[in-house]
């Protein structure tokens, strides 16, 4: 089985490089060559152009920025369905708006091509470990089909339900993910405004009930001031933005949501839009007046 990947970023490299580790014949395409070259390098194949790398693949991975570029990849001028085969699957784990997914699953459908959402959550640690969530909207049975390559790059990898429904659950995924993040940086900083000793505190809570995933994987990189992106602002931002839409098309007021992702947005416009998503907590620090960091 030949497995098309295209999208080699922060989380689209490791995750092909397991596919690799676990013995798949892989054939990339990205626009940066150098990711390219890397996994070229590691074992892969490559091809100039997703319909290329569709024409050789039984099952194509997309992992790319935004609803845009997913759709462009799939269904623009020389994109996987030019050349995708009968029988073929496509697997968007990018994190792409529900709507923008069914519209691209009924085109692939009219060529008996049966596409599934599965984004993911976990962020660059669990995508290098292959411990990703996956979770998976589409036909069942292309579920069945690709979730051993799935489970190649995650732990839990869940079909939710119909198209889309991987998608809604990432968009829910993101409104959990990135509130908690806000919650933390406004407790870290009411704690560093009145001298608390912050790895203390943090020793103290985590075992309690706000202790989180979030916790474990932000603090430390917050004390040590380590922006380094495994979930860059600008991409959650875009995350929220179609959380949003999608609050609207279905009358839910997200009144949390609205005011993180005004927080993204304000640190988009101070150029903090290629920090990772803790870097949040610089939005908190300005308004406190005070700096998380180690006690000296």
């Amino acid at each position: 089985m030949k497995i098309g990947f295209i999208g080699l970023g922060i989380m689209g490299k490791p995750m092909a490089k397991n596919l690799l580790k676990h013995g798949y014949a892989v054939i990339v395409n990205d626009i940066n060559e150098q990711a390219v070259g890397e996994l070229v390098q590691a074992g892969a194949a490559s091809e100039v152009s997703p319909q290329a790398v569709a024409r050789e693949s039984d099952i194509m991975i997309t992992m790319l920025p935004n609803n845009e570029i997913v759709r462009s990849v799939i269904l623009g001028d020389n994109g996987i369905a030019q050349g995708a085969k009968s029988g073929s699957v496509v697997v968007d784990m990018s994190s792409t708006s529900p709507v923008v997914v069914r519209e691209i699953a009924a085109r692939l459908q009219e060529q008996g091509i049966p596409m599934l959402d599965a984004p993911v959550s976990g962020g660059e640690p669990k995508a290098i470990d292959g411990t990703l969530s996956i979770m998976v909207g589409g036909d069942e049975a292309a579920f069945e089909r690709v979730k051993p390559v799935l489970a190649c790059m995650g732990k839990d990898v869940v079909r939710v339900g119909a198209s889309g429904s991987g998608a809604t659950a990432k968009l829910a995924n993101q409104i959990i993910v990135n509130v908690n993040i806000a919650a933390m940086s406004e407790a870290l900083v009411l704690a560093a405004k009145a001298g608390i000793d912050i790895e203390k505190m943090y020793e103290a809570i985590r075992g309690g009930l706000a202790g989180s995933a979030v916790l474990d994987a932000k603090v430390p990189m917050i004390v040590e001031r380590n922006f380094k992106a495994g979930g860059r602002i600008d991409i959650n931002l875009k995350d929220l933005t179609n959380v949003m839409e999608t609050a609207e098309s279905l009358a839910v007021p997200l009144p949390l949501t609205a005011h993180v992702k005004h927080v993204f947005e304000t640190l988009k416009e101070a150029g903090k839009q290629a920090d990772d998503h803790c870097g949040v907590v610089q939005y908190y620090e300005n308004l406190a007046g005070t700096i998380v960091q180690k006690s000296r």
